[in-house]
Order: structure tokens, then C-alpha cells, then sequence
């Protein structure tokens, strides 16, 4: 064999080489720009935590201060300083039972109110899809106007209608065999009043709870619906291992929404007593502003308001939760 035959040549691979295409080890991107698609976000989000700090951290932060100290009349119009006076407050207000029944009547309040609002507010969606077109808008429309009216328009409307003398409800209620409410006064007492308060409020929440829900069911697929037909479940059994699951998200976040909006309720309760709650009626948001305006201490009613602050930072924790689990999903 010559030397020819048994020499090998071997050709030197590129110097600039390009990266397989079969799967090899993709390049990173140079520092800058993953720092950049790490800050464009923060940037855009940047205007409206802005406001958010300007509008909500400076009050909060403030809040927090007065609470922790002695802050009353004399201290308002400057004729003593504020003195600061650890967690007496805070064990003022925990110690006593008039805020722990107002705790108790607050929860029971918002519990009614979310779950009359989420009832009828699915209801309602559901009567949207089954309903023609015309009525749909027509629906929608007395939805959009009654979530439209002021408050104070819908609690004047409330009052007449509850009203001991000329109210439409103790008419109604009159004409029932073997019922007679004529006189009746609604507000005698601290349940039948804020029944009636929580009807309005529930009356006030529902448009936009029912045109959501009826949004969220329009991505219900009909086929599982019909399939579920098909297979011997009825209207309850379909809506409860078809349509449910599918909007369970968006049910879960309106309910959390609205325990955050009863838990908070002030003009209903306000406007309806006339600016004066009796104290069967005070809410921790009427009994927190009573404190501070009513008997002119401020730093009770503050550390009232931040107790009802953290109360609803667990309902806050639920509804972020949800919102995070919803952005993975999609």
C-alpha cells in the first residue's frame, strides 16, 4: 500500500461555526436585555403604582401612626401634642364587647349579603341564556340602570318603599290572607332593620354579579352541556358537574369581591338611619367613623379601621390567589 493511499486528509472545522439546529444548547441572551424584559413591566406599571402610593400608602401609613397614639380634640386643634401610647388602644378596643358584637353582626351581615347576591346574580345569568335576544337587552339594560343609581337615590326608594305608613311592602304584605303589617315599622329593631339594608345592598350588587356570570357562562362549551343531556342529567345535574367546574374560578373571585365591598358598606347603613346609627345597627366601618367623629377620638376609630384592615387582608389573600392560579391556567 503507498503512502498516498494510507494518508488522511484532515479538513480544519470553521472558524465561525453557526449553532446545531438539531437541538444543541441555545445561546443565552447578553445581560442588557434580560435585565430590560425584567424592567419594561415594572416601567409600565410604574404611573399607576405611583398614584396607588400616593392615594393609599400615605392615608394607611397615617392611620397606622394615629392609632398608636393619644389623638382627641385638644390634640387636633393643636392645644397638646400627640402622644404616643403603644397598643393601649388596640387593647382598648379588643377588650371590649361592643366591638366584638359588631364584629360578629358585621360578619353575619356581609355572609348574607354575598350569598343573596351570589344566588341571585347566578340566577339571573342563567335566565340570560335562555331568554330571546330582545329580552336579553331589555334585562340588561334595567341591570346597567339600577347598578347606574346614586346611593342616595336607592335609599330613598328603599325608604319609601319600607316606610311605616306609606310603604308599598306593608301593602303588599297586607293583602296576604291572615297578614297584617299595616303600621309596621321595619326598624323597630336591629335584624328586621338591616334585612332591609341588606336587601338594598344585595339589590345594588347584583347587576354586576349577574352580567359577569352571564359572561363567564357564555364560554361554557354547549356540546358538554348537550352531552350531559344526552346522558340522563337533568337541569341541576348539568349545572353542577358541567357548567360549575368551568366558572368555578369566576365564582370564587365575584364572592371574594364581595365579601371585600359588604365588609364595607357605609352609606347604605348611614343614609338609612339618618346619620345616626342606633347601636344595634353600627357596622365596623359606621362604628369606626362613630368613634373617631362621634366622640371626637380619632385614634380609637383609627385602630378600629386598621383592625378592619387586616381582617380583610385574608379575603385580599384569597382573591390574589385565585388571580395568580387563573394567570397560570391561562
Amino acid at each position: 500500500m503507498s503512502a498516498a493511499e494510507t494518508t488522511t486528509t484532515e479538513v480544519p472545522p470553521p472558524r465561525h461555526s453557526s449553532p446545531p439546529s438539531d437541538g444543541g444548547t441555545p445561546r443565552r441572551p447578553p445581560r442588557g436585555r434580560r435585565a430590560g424584559r425584567w424592567a419594561a413591566p415594572w416601567l409600565l406599571l410604574a404611573p399607576c403604582l405611583l398614584v396607588l402610593v400616593l392615594v393609599l400608602g400615605y392615608p394607611l401609613v397615617r392611620l397606622a401612626t394615629l392609632s398608636f397614639q393619644d389623638y382627641k380634640k385638644p390634640q387636633l386643634w393643636g392645644f397638646k401634642p400627640a402622644t404616643w401610647v403603644g397598643f393601649d388602644n388596640y387593647k382598648a378596643v379588643l377588650t371590649d364587647n361592643e366591638f366584638w358584637s359588631v364584629v360578629v353582626r358585621t360578619v353575619i351581615f356581609a355572609g348574607g349579603s354575598v350569598l343573596l347576591t351570589m344566588v341571585a346574580g347566578m340566577l339571573v345569568a342563567l335566565l340570560l341564556q335562555r331568554v330571546s335576544s330582545w329580552v336579553k337587552t331589555l334585562v340588561n339594560i334595567a341591570l346597567v340602570a339600577s347598578w347606574a343609581m346614586p346611593v342616595v337615590v336607592a335609599v330613598t326608594v328603599f325608604k319609601w318603599m319600607f316606610d311605616t305608613d306609606y310603604g308599598v311592602v306593608n301593602w303588599v304584605l297586607s293583602k296576604l290572607p291572615g297578614v297584617n303589617y299595616d303600621g309596621h315599622n321595619w326598624f323597630a329593631s336591629g335584624p328586621e332593620g338591616l334585612t332591609v339594608i341588606m336587601l338594598l345592598v344585595v339589590w345594588g350588587a347584583i347587576p354586576f354579579v349577574a352580567i359577569t356570570l352571564s359572561a363567564g357562562l357564555t364560554q361554557v362549551p354547549k356540546e358538554l352541556e348537550e352531552a350531559a343531556r344526552l346522558d340522563g342529567a337533568g337541569a341541576f345535574g348539568t349545572f353542577r358537574y358541567v357548567t360549575f367546574p368551568i366558572i368555578k374560578p369566576l365564582v370564587v373571585m365575584m364572592t371574594t369581591l364581595s365579601v371585600i365591598w359588604d365588609m364595607g358598606v357605609f352609606p347604605q347603613v348611614w343614609l338609612m338611619r339618618g346619620g345616626h346609627p342606633e347601636p344595634e345597627f353600627q357596622l365596623l366601618t359606621t362604628y369606626s367613623y362613630e368613634k373617631a367623629f362621634g366622640v371626637n377620638d380619632y385614634a380609637a376609630g383609627a385602630a378600629i379601621a386598621l383592625i378592619t384592615v387586616v381582617l380583610l387582608m385574608g379575603v385580599v389573600a384569597v382573591y390574589m390567589r385565585q388571580m395568580l392560579k387563573i394567570g397560570e391556567v391561562e
